[in-house]
């Protein structure tokens, strides 16, 4: 395995991944990711095994929504690792990469995730690497929920964490 940036053929292989476990696959996305990190405003790391794309995440720099926009705070966001990958160290490898490019610009780093049990592993894996609930509540649609405010239990449902990186 080896992480590297997000180059264009890794949309096909993502595409075909994601259409393979029921998702939808997002291509104009990644172009824009690889649009945005030629431009300087996010990193994404994707995690290469025997050739093809089997995962990725971003760091985003300045965040546009949630609690931190505007904050001069990153944001890890949009992690994703395709199922046959999975259980195989790609997420722990993936987030050492974007951690560590994190802190060669910033003491802090930020990453919201999902509240539903789709992302049970996700929320197991960051509280195990020193994330912490930023106390901001839950957010959905990326606007904080008011007390007492109905939301869905659905993908944009998020509560959001930060993690001192030095």
């Amino acid at each position: 395995m080896k992480i590297r940036s997000m180059i264009p053929e890794d949309i096909e292989t993502l595409s075909a991944g994601f259409a393979a476990q029921g998702w939808q696959p997002k291509p104009e996305v990644w172009k824009r990711y690889i649009e945005q990190e030629a431009a300087g405003q996010r990193l994404t790391f994707v995690a290469e095994v025997d050739g093809a794309a089997a995962g990725y995440l971003n760091l985003v720099r300045s965040p546009q929504c949630g609690p931190y926009a505007g904050s001069g705070l990153p944001e890890i966001t949009d992690f994703n690792v395709l199922a046959p990958y999975r259980r195989q160290g790609i997420g722990a490898a993936l987030m050492d990469a974007v951690e560590a490019a994190a802190a060669r610009e910033y003491d802090v780093v930020t990453i919201g995730v999902g509240l539903h049990s789709g992302y049970g592993s996700a929320q197991r894996m960051y509280v195990k690497r020193g994330y912490i609930p930023d106390g901001s509540g839950v957010w959905y649609r990326n606007h904080r929920a008011a007390e007492g405010e109905a939301v869905a239990n659905d993908d944009d449902l998020v509560l959001y964490f930060s993690k001192k990186l030095r």
